[in-house]
């Protein structure tokens, strides 16, 4: 099922920035992509249709999406040639996508990261600065907060616990940023948890949210997750919502 765009444009508080230039409009997604565990391959068929079907500048995936949520899911690169297609993809649409999976952070480590696929190719964006505690025994800790810019648009980047962790939201949105993304892994009792988060931030920091939920089942103990991926404007309110099921993409002109 694919969920069609909102046709609306929510307002980002007041449209400026600090230095006074005004924001470009932006169309963001949230995508649920199918994922199965170990299949990369497939998987990234999966992202690679979700951004053809976004037609979006940006499109926001879950936690550990190219992989599923293992702790012992292999790395992907920023060379590696099954990302080849998803480059395709987001050069046709003038997209980046932002897809999670384990990265080397160098000396043999991991980390939890995000990879920022766009027509150019692929870089590590961010890594998971706030780790679960079965997280810490397999991945390090990513140091510095990240911003990226999509359309003139100032882009925070999240993943899952650090969307609850006062630090790294201070020190994300102490970037200037306009928009903050995340990409979250949770069981389907705590989809009201992905609003609370949403809407609490949004609040504090006067910026719209777009959080990827994972859908369907995954590693890590989740037989099945919630989805729920959806976007909020600068002032909390809901704008779109996807429901549990995986294949699903939804997207909001902001």
């Amino acid at each position: 099922m694919v969920e069609e765009g909102s046709s609306m444009v929510a307002g980002l508080g007041e449209g400026r920035r600090a230095g006074g230039g005004r924001l470009s409009v932006i169309r963001v997604a949230v995508a649920q992509p199918t994922t199965v565990l170990g299949a990369v391959t497939n998987n990234i068929a999966a992202h690679t249709a979700a951004v053809q079907r976004a037609a979006s500048d940006l499109v926001v995936f879950p936690e550990m999406s190219l992989t599923g949520y293992d702790m012992n899911a292999p790395t992907i690169a920023v060379d590696d040639a099954r990302l080849v297609p998803l480059i395709g993809a987001c050069r046709e649409t003038s997209t980046v996508a932002l897809a999670g999976t384990p990265v080397h952070t160098g000396a043999g480590r991991r980390g939890i990261g995000v990879l920022a696929v766009s027509g150019e190719g692929v870089e590590v964006a961010y890594v998971k600065m706030s780790l679960g505690k079965t997280e810490a025994r397999y991945f390090e800790v990513g140091q510095v907060p990240a911003v990226i810019e999509v359309r003139g648009w100032r882009v925070g980047i999240g993943v899952c616990k650090d969307t609850r962790i006062g630090d790294h939201l201070e020190r994300t949105a102490a970037q200037n940023v306009d928009l903050y993304v995340a990409g979250l892994v949770h069981a389907p009792g705590e989809l009201s948890e992905l609003g609370a988060r949403a809407r609490r931030i949004a609040a504090t920091y006067k910026v719209p949210v777009a959080f990827a939920g994972f859908a369907g089942p995954t590693g890590g103990g989740f037989v099945q997750t919630c989805g729920g991926s959806g976007i909020w404007d600068s002032t909390g309110i809901l704008l779109q919502q996807l429901g549990p099921e995986p294949g699903t993409v939804v997207s909001v002109e902001l």
